[in-house]
């Protein structure tokens, strides 16, 4: 059995301050206990610094910066925002129907790269709604394809993110782990 240590004053003063405005259960004694024992693992801790009441709250945070936006609604497989769960389930099972197809085989980064921007420029001025972009693979020995890897992160920069609702991964019938379903915005009549 441990021994209990009494609190000292100043955790006492610490405890009143952090019940100042508190109020007595109904039917029990409002006269101030007796000095509360901590458990083991608060007995060599020092007491939490509480800020003092009259000092005035910190002002909000600035709102984030259009950039810091831009990353945090950074789009994923299978991630997005403003997709309600209806069309993102179709998106991911492959059940929308895919209205133009770009090949990537066999191109350089920069190759891809350049391709897949004008590629979704195209389909967004032809308003395409679902397009199927197929990286490959990439050779196993290697691990996970170059541009597998990469075109991911090129649909999440602009030009190109501005554009895009959602993307997934494609059902094999489709071209499995080496394609993507991306899902276009509608364009906005103006």
């Amino acid at each position: 059995m441990s021994k209990k240590r009494r609190a000292s004053e100043a955790e006492l003063d610490l405890w009143r301050a952090a019940m100042r405005d508190a109020k007595p259960l109904p039917g029990r004694d409002a006269s101030e206990p007796s000095a509360p024992a901590l458990p083991p693992a608060e007995r060599h801790a020092p007491p939490p610094a509480t800020p003092p009441r009259s000092v005035p709250a910190a002002p909000s945070p600035a709102p984030p910066s259009p950039a810091a936006r831009r990353r945090s609604s950074e789009l994923g497989h299978g991630r997005s925002e403003g997709l309600d769960r209806r069309q993102a389930e179709r998106l991911s099972r492959g059940r929308l129907p895919i209205e133009a197809r770009l090949d990537l085989h066999g191109m350089t980064q920069a190759e891809a790269h350049a391709r897949l921007n004008a590629f979704i420029a195209r389909a967004v001025a032809a308003n395409k709604r679902c397009v199927l972009v197929i990286t490959g693979k990439g050779l196993y020995r290697e691990g996970l394809g170059v541009l597998r890897e990469a075109v991911p992160r090129w649909l999440n920069e602009s030009p190109n993110r501005e554009h895009l609702l959602a993307f997934d991964y494609a059902q094999q019938r489709d071209g499995g782990l080496g394609a993507l379903y991306v899902l276009l915005k509608r364009k906005r009549e103006r």
